[in-house]
């Protein structure tokens, strides 16, 4: 190969190169913007240490303030303890139709609990009651179901000790359930008992 073949052959080779990078720091940012909807910032992973002597309580309600993203749970009226929580994809307004990605609003009861949830632990909503079945059965659409409060990570990774035991999304992710940390999942499963009260706040 002559000297100006060399050179052609280097000057093409340069170009590949740099396109192999600009493609690959493209893909890069694009990834982090994907993951940054999903990553929680430091200052959002910060939680505020509450210390709770959980045996001289009780737990008989539990508020949640969808537009704060906080899941509160009370004894006698008192607030005991305070989470950050995420909803469904779609959260603003009362769930009405299987499938819409909204988390209901209204009274509830906390009714039945699943130690081998999909997302770690959950503890079942009486969503939908009496009336929001007949407002679906008025407009010929099923009202959905099986709403939940449960963790954020598959149990893979999840459990005490692992690395996402205290993980929870930045963005809202679920198809209408309310999501807290495998950790703070554990701590209300110990502590909320079936039958227990809840409401859901705009």
């Amino acid at each position: 190969m002559n000297a100006y073949c060399k050179s052609v052959e280097n000057k093409h080779m340069k170009k590949f190169i740099l396109f192999s990078l600009a493609v690959i720091t493209l893909l890069g940012i694009l990834n982090a913007k994907t993951l940054a909807k999903f990553l929680p910032s430091a200052e959002e992973q910060k939680t505020t240490v509450q210390t709770v002597d959980w045996s001289t309580v009780e737990i008989d309600r539990l508020e949640v303030y969808k537009s704060k993203r906080l899941l509160q749970v009370l004894d006698d009226g008192k607030v005991i303890k305070t989470y950050k929580m995420r909803l469904g994809f779609a959260p603003t307004g009362h769930k009405t139709t299987e499938g819409d990605g909204k988390t209901p609003e209204g009274q509830y009861v906390l009714d039945w609990r699943n130690p081998n949830s999909q997302f770690y632990k959950s503890l079942h909503i009486s969503y939908p009651n009496a009336h929001d079945l007949a407002q679906a059965k008025m407009r010929g659409v099923s009202a959905g179901g099986d709403v939940m409060i449960h963790g954020s990570a598959k149990n893979l990774g999840g459990s005490e000790g692992q690395p996402l035991y205290g993980y929870m999304p930045k963005a809202d992710w679920t198809w209408g359930c309310i999501a807290v940390s495998n950790q703070d999942m554990d701590e209300l499963w110990q502590n909320v008992k079936d039958g227990t009260v809840i409401e859901i706040f705009p």
